[in-house]
């Protein structure tokens, strides 16, 4: 069994004063449930499909793709700050390959990941530097965004390289569902936000706790009904955990940037790194999950899920 899985969902108000005991005793419940699958598979390396809220990377260049040779993380929302333990030579090795297979990928020497990279390590491990890990850069917020297909194609090629390793190799995808939280947008952005989200300008001290308490506030007037966000959509998240638990993962490709905006919200887009990193566990053959969590949860602003899984 040299490839399993676990995707999940992220966020950053796990970290934050707010969330109810009950509500974080429940999730840690599922996360109990992946930590003790993911013990039991023992992985000499994992490869995490992740977004970036604009802490590494930045509209003055924006990749779909990119692959990190070296990594650290920023520390965000109290998530690790520095080095990951990176496999230089493998994670190269694994951009050859994805290239050749006919996937544009950039790589990075020196990649920023935040907590979406950061967060699901620390969950499943205790720390983000208890394992070998290669992050994978998926743009989900950044527009325009390119069809969802192509990180189907680009999970492909990375299972593809994956399976040859005669390694224990975790794929992780982390992100999602549907949530639309206050994350800005080029269009709309103030002369100081782009300056952030255009140029990297980085975030002092005072701007990330300020950051923080508006994402608190944000979620307790979501939570408490008074908000303008969009609200989540457990229809839209149920049938795309259905479509990823059936193996039939071309049905996705009919899915457009539009619908999932539409129907998930704009931070939805980061199903893509589910969709990348279930197509690298099918690329190794038929698989089937195992833990299946689901829970619409206001207080984080998102729809919660986790999923397992390993070849069948």
């Amino acid at each position: 069994m040299p490839l399993a899985l676990c995707c999940m969902s992220h966020s950053p108000l796990l970290n934050l004063p707010g969330p109810s005991q009950d509500l974080l005793d429940d999730i840690d419940g599922a996360l109990g449930q992946a930590r003790d699958f993911v013990a039991d598979f023992d992985p000499q390396v994992v490869v995490i499909f992740a977004p970036d809220h604009y802490n590494g990377f930045f509209y003055k260049l924006m990749p779909p793709f990119c692959i990190g040779t070296d990594a650290q993380g920023v520390g965000d929302y109290g998530t690790h700050k520095g080095p990951l333990d990176v496999p230089e030579a493998t994670a190269v090795a694994c951009a050859k390959a994805v290239l050749s297979a006919g996937v544009d990928v950039a790589i990075s020497a020196s990649m920023d990941v935040d907590h979406g990279t950061v967060q699901p390590l620390e969950m499943l491990f205790g720390k983000a530097t208890a394992r070998q890990v290669i992050p994978i850069f998926i743009n989900s917020v950044a527009t325009p965004l390119g069809p969802l297909h192509r990180c189907r194609t680009l999970g492909t090629a990375v299972g593809s390289y994956l399976a040859t390793l005669g390694k224990r190799v975790l794929v992780v995808g982390s992100g999602g569902l549907s949530h639309d939280p206050p994350v800005p947008t080029l269009a709309t952005a103030t002369p100081p936000v782009v300056e952030r989200i255009v140029h990297g300008k980085p975030m002092t001290p005072e701007g990330r706790q300020a950051r923080q308490t508006a994402v608190m506030n944000a979620a307790r007037s979501f939570a408490s009904g008074d908000s303008a966000l969009q609200p989540l959509n457990p229809e839209f998240d149920k049938q795309f955990l259905d479509i990823l638990d059936s193996g039939h993962l071309d049905e996705l490709d009919k899915w457009s940037n539009a619908f999932i905006a539409k129907e998930g919200g704009n931070s939805a887009h980061e199903i893509r790194t589910w969709v990348a990193a279930f197509a690298a566990l099918a690329a190794a053959g038929p698989y089937q999950t195992d833990v299946r969590y689901y829970r619409p949860v206001p207080e984080l602003i998102a729809g919660f899920a986790v999923r397992t899984a390993v070849q069948a």
